[in-house]
């Protein structure tokens, strides 16, 4: 961990934060003001700091701006001069990015995401900034269908992603690194992976949200694809690595990409296992076959598509069905060889420092806690051992399947389709007769009368 000194001990350097008011930019603003040696331009696209002085970080932050060894400046990044009233006089700048971008569309994403990184890149050569870091993502060398275990750089990305944010991304890290040493700017890319910790507002705000409808108790297939993730503290200090290894060892570390990681990989459903946990909520116990869950993801898109429905966000949910169903493990020796990097926080240190930061939001999930997981739940009590039991519990997860299947059917049918229920009803009366007849279920008395004898039927 970096060690704090007192700032006026030192010649302190500028530096600018491109989206110093995020989840990781706030986190990054903080550690290098606690270092003492670093004058630090917040920028971001709010118009101001709305800082709450009862917390104790925002109080901090405020006392460095009296004390002028911090400024706040408004950010667009769709206008190269306002990133260069942002950054000038910054020896580096920390390209962290907007988040929270998938309820936009695609234009949009594309002008804060690659035009964004165009801007910056322009805005750093013209103030003759030396260093530029972009925080990017370890999804891009991910294709949505293929495991990694133990991925190194040397993994090239596939430049056709599931997922729009992913695809973007990847333009926006080759921009940046494509941009090394051309008018004296050096350039390099961490790609944390799976990052949270407190102030998450995508990976943990998401399971909570599943842990609010219910749905946090299954599990994505067989539960043991494994998987790496980063605790945001840990993203911050391999920022602050790299940046002093850009003034020490620019040559092998320059123009690259570095993936950064708690190097503790553990079993994906673990993790949100432990995290729920530290919520007071229970833990997932229910496996169910990942390809029928892909299938109803498919289903609930197809439905809010058909009824207008525009509050469901398929990219969302895929990406971490995604997520949650392969084994997504990296390598990080590049990092700790060639700028210096080792985890500060441990992974069970994050995890409980993240649960507490979000156990303010879970009071009303205090119905979900669960003591003994071994103990026979409410549900289970009320209904018993019976078929419907069964098939409402998961205890059998084909005949769940073929009951969800069957009612998903009639759903369209009757509702969907654009028949009236009773022009629905007789196309369905005419399926099963025909598919019955087909099948010879039918008495065929039904169908034709028997040859008359002697004149008597």
């Amino acid at each position: 961990m970096a060690i704090e000194v007192p700032f006026e001990d030192l010649s302190p350097r500028t530096c600018a934060v491109l989206g110093g008011r995020g989840f990781l930019g706030r986190s990054l603003v903080f550690r290098l003001l606690k270092i003492g040696n670093w004058i630090v331009r917040i920028a971001d696209s709010s118009k101001s700091l709305q800082l709450d002085l009862t917390d104790s970080s925002d109080s901090f932050l405020n006392d460095a701006i009296e004390s002028g060894r911090a400024s706040y400046h408004c950010l667009d990044v769709h206008d190269v001069s306002s990133i260069v009233k942002a950054i000038e006089g910054s020896s580096i700048v920390f390209h962290m990015e907007a988040e929270d971008l998938w309820n936009h569309d695609f234009y949009y994403c594309y002008k804060i995401i690659v035009q964004g990184a165009k801007n910056v890149i322009n805005a750093c050569r013209e103030c003759k900034v030396g260093k530029l870091i972009y925080n990017s993502s370890a999804d891009l060398i991910f294709d949505g269908s293929h495991d990694i275990c133990n991925g190194d750089e040397s993994l090239p990305c596939y430049w056709k992603f599931e997922d729009a944010l992913s695809d973007l991304k990847a333009h926006a890290e080759a921009l940046i690194l494509f941009a090394n040493n051309i008018d004296g700017l050096l350039t390099c890319a961490l790609r944390p992976s799976n990052v949270f910790g407190p102030g998450d507002t995508q990976l943990v705000p998401f399971l909570i949200k599943l842990a609010k409808s219910g749905c946090a108790k299954f599990i994505i297939g067989n539960g043991e694809n494994m998987s790496d993730f980063t605790y945001s503290e840990n993203v911050v200090h391999a920022h602050i690595c790299a940046a002093e290894a850009l003034d020490s060892r620019m040559i092998s570390v320059a123009g690259k990409a570095y993936f950064i990681t708690n190097l503790e990989p553990m079993k994906f459903w673990e993790f949100v296992s432990l995290i729920l946990e530290g919520l007071g909520c229970q833990r997932p116990f229910i496996k169910v076959p990942a390809r029928m869950v892909w299938y109803v993801l498919l289903f609930v898109k197809w439905t809010h598509e058909k009824l207008g429905i525009k509050e469901y966000n398929h990219s969302l949910s895929a990406y971490y069905f995604r997520l949650a169903s392969h084994t997504r493990t990296f390598n990080c020796t590049a990092a700790q060889k060639y700028i210096g990097y080792s985890p500060v926080v441990s992974l069970d240190d994050g995890i409980a420092l993240t649960s507490d930061a979000f156990s303010n939001l879970v009071k009303d999930l205090s119905f979900m806690s669960c003591t003994n997981f071994e103990e026979q739940s409410k549900v289970d009590k009320l209904l018993g051992s019976g078929k419907v039991a069964d098939i409402l519990l998961w205890r059998d997860e084909k005949k769940t399947f073929t009951y969800f299947f069957a009612f998903a059917m009639l759903f369209y049918w009757f509702l969907l389709s654009g028949r009236t229920f009773a022009s629905s009803a007789a196309k369905l009366l005419l399926l099963i007769t025909t598919i019955l007849y087909g099948y010879g279920i039918l008495p065929a008395q039904m169908y034709y009368s028997p040859p008359q004898i002697g004149g008597v039927r």
